[in-house]
């Protein structure tokens, strides 16, 4: 069967999959990806260990001049829209949530500069929710190996979904970007070179 194929390539490849943003809790893990938008998860991690330093806490952050904020994160990209959008949610997380982040995708998506992959990396990773983030990697590799026609992000999500058993969504969502960045790359990529693509038959 080949979803039977791909997961055991995937745990050949990548058996022990970890989230490569470093975080202490779910504050600090939203803050993360959010800056890891358009940006390295290594250059991430650098300005993190800096802007952490000076605020780790929505109270934290809320009080921090946004100038300051953009400051730090300039390195990431997009700072301007990055840093304003920190700085609110940060906000709106004292005023509405208690300076808790919550729990649901719901209200996770409400937040300034959260969007739908964002808040799914969040409950999984903070939270140990169920849901299945699709990013650039995953979208690319889904369309490769036949799992999606890959028209849309969010077909893409819902396709995988359904191939997939639901306990393996979040394992099967860092395989897959982990994968994809050391063997099925967007650029310069070879089918025959690939493990994946070559057992698949990629064309």
């Amino acid at each position: 069967m080949k979803i039977d194929r791909i997961l055991a390539i995937l745990d050949e490849y990548v058996p022990d999959p970890q989230i490569p943003l470093h975080f202490s809790d779910p504050f600090t893990l939203l803050i993360a990806v959010i800056l890891s938008a358009q940006c390295t998860d290594e250059r991430v991690n650098r300005i993190t260990t800096i802007l952490f330093e000076r605020a780790h806490t929505p109270r934290q952050m809320a009080d921090l001049d946004p100038q300051k904020i953009e400051a730090i994160i300039r390195p990431c990209g997009l700072a301007p829209t990055k840093s304003r959008a920190i700085s609110q949610l940060s906000r709106d997380l004292i005023e509405h949530h208690n300076g808790q982040v919550p729990e649901t995708l719901e209200e996770l998506e409400k937040l300034p500069g959260v969007g739908h992959k964002t808040a799914s990396v969040v409950l999984i990773h903070a939270f140990h929710k169920t849901a299945l983030p699709v990013d650039t990697h995953i979208h690319r590799c889904a369309k490769r190996w036949g799992l999606s026609s890959g028209k849309s992000v969010k077909q893409t999500e819902r396709d995988l979904k359904a191939a997939f058993p639901k306990s393996h969504w979040a394992r099967i969502h860092l395989q897959m970007i982990l994968f994809a960045r050391k063997y099925c790359t967007a650029r310069g990529h070879h089918p025959a070179q690939c493990p994946m693509c070559r057992e698949l038959q990629c064309l």
